[in-house]
């Protein structure tokens, strides 16, 4: 039977595995796509659950004005659970936010109270400080209190929690949270670590926030202007629990729209720019896990309300944010192809080796060239079929030294040279590419190398 309340549909939202961005790193890395779902948001859950609970304790009845403050996504979700059950809407919001979530909001049937958004918490022109006279001066409000309600953490609890750790089968090791309200971060860290204290679970917000301060020092940072929406907090959360969490990074606004951009170019992942400093962080602190741990990312907001602002490339460049996007192919290096072959050192030749002894090498160690190395840098390069022509022509050289038959050196790269790059080099009739490495040895790659890069995971 169809369910006809849209606010009673599952709320289960997809665990999606990540592939191109996480290419140069071990451990499998997932994606909770918590916006997918009827109101593109994270709040879809807390908002229908804090209505329907206000209703049954008769705190409001259809006809009522419910009022909030909201960063956007919030008062989507709100809204939506309110109109469609006869309930009006206003909405305290900061000047910051998208136009799309203004739009929309309004489009809904929301009224909304703009307030500047460098007000601090306590000013009287705050948008918390703004709701709070708003529902005291309407007849017949009430106030929500979607951020500090308790409902929001035990949503978190009970379903998001729940939901990651059935959806990797309790293989969950590491879980990245963007940190606003709080209820999130909290509500699963609860929840998983009574399921496992192994269980890393990571909090992340945006620079100029103050949780960070506040979990390693015990005193909130110096809050600070930022453009990301929906993460980050300059005031401590009603919800503060650092038993439940075991680290809070930061991510800059720059490395958060650029990381967002790249989910959408290499994983078709929608989302917007905290979900992309969710992301950003977790690329950084995965590089040091291993291939055993699964890494879940959390991922809070909807990309759609952000055309006006991170996916525009003049509103990025007039900030300061652009970055050109790599495609998935330009994304590889030759560190990542590096990491995926058997690492051994390189096999190489001296000048004064003979052709019989370069010969013996290639036999011994089954390769068909050979870079020539002096001093560490190369200057030449012999193959098998350089080496037939020799011989056919005089068959006395085999003890003659390889300088002097030796070809065109190998090109020569560094370690963050893309694939393409690479295969442009390897097209230029040469057998293979040298790399140099920071300790100041060389390897070499190869087009079977470029291969097994592209058909790895």
């Amino acid at each position: 039977m169809p369910n006809h309340d849209i606010f009673g549909l599952p709320a289960e939202t997809p665990l999606v595995l990540l592939k191109q961005m996480t290419r140069h790193i071990k451990p499998k890395v997932m994606a909770k796509l918590e916006y997918m779902n009827p109101a593109w948001s994270h709040y879809y859950r807390v908002a229908c659950t804090i209505v329907k609970d206000a209703e049954e304790r008769h705190l409001i009845h259809p006809g009522m004005t419910l009022v909030d403050w909201s960063f956007g996504n919030s008062g989507i979700a709100l809204a939506m659970a309110s109109v469609s059950r006869g309930y009006k809407l206003l909405l305290a919001v900061p000047d910051i936010i998208s136009r799309e979530k203004q739009d929309m909001l309004r489009a809904i049937g929301a009224e909304l109270v703009i307030t500047p958004s460098d007000a601090l918490p306590g000013e009287q022109r705050s948008c918390m400080n703004v709701a709070e006279s708003l529902v005291k001066s309407i007849p017949n409000a009430f106030f929500t209190g979607m951020y500090e309600n308790p409902l929001s953490l035990k949503v978190h609890s009970d379903a998001t929690g729940n939901e990651i750790f059935r959806q990797t089968d309790g293989r969950v090791t590491h879980v990245f949270v963007p940190m606003g309200s709080g209820a999130m971060v909290f509500g699963i860290g609860r929840f998983l670590k009574a399921k496992n204290p192994a269980i890393r679970i990571v909090g992340v917000e945006s620079q100029g926030s103050i949780y960070a301060g506040l979990f390693k020092d015990g005193k909130p940072g110096i809050p600070a202007f930022s453009e990301l929406e929906e993460i980050g907090s300059q005031q401590a959360s009603v919800f503060w629990d650092p038993s439940v969490i075991d680290e809070v990074m930061q991510v800059s606004d720059y490395e958060a729209f650029n990381c967002g951009r790249e989910l959408l170019r290499m994983e078709a992942v929608f989302a917007g720019g905290a979900s992309g400093a969710v992301m950003a962080a977790a690329l950084q602190a995965s590089a040091g896990y291993g291939e055993n741990d699964c890494v879940v990312v959390v991922m809070n907001d909807f990309g759609g309300y952000y055309l006006s602002k991170m996916y525009r490339d003049e509103w990025m460049r007039k900030r300061g944010f652009y970055r050109k996007t790599k495609s998935a192919l330009e994304q590889i290096t030759a560190e990542d192809i590096l990491q995926l072959k058997a690492r051994h050192d390189l096999i190489f030749a001296w000048p004064e080796h003979t052709l019989a002894e370069v010969f013996e090498m290639m036999k011994q160690n089954d390769v068909s060239q050979l870079p020539i190395v002096s001093y560490n840098a190369p200057i030449g390069s012999i193959s098998e079929n350089k080496i037939l022509s020799i011989l056919i022509e005089n068959d006395d050289a085999m003890n003659s030294k390889v300088v002097g038959f030796m070809e065109k050196p190998f090109p020569v790269c560094t370690l963050d040279a893309t694939i393409s790059e690479l295969s442009a080099k390897l097209q230029q009739n040469a057998s293979g590419v040298l790399i140099n490495m920071s300790d100041g040895r060389l390897q070499l790659i190869t087009k079977s190398d470029l291969i097994d890069a592209l058909t790895h995971k």
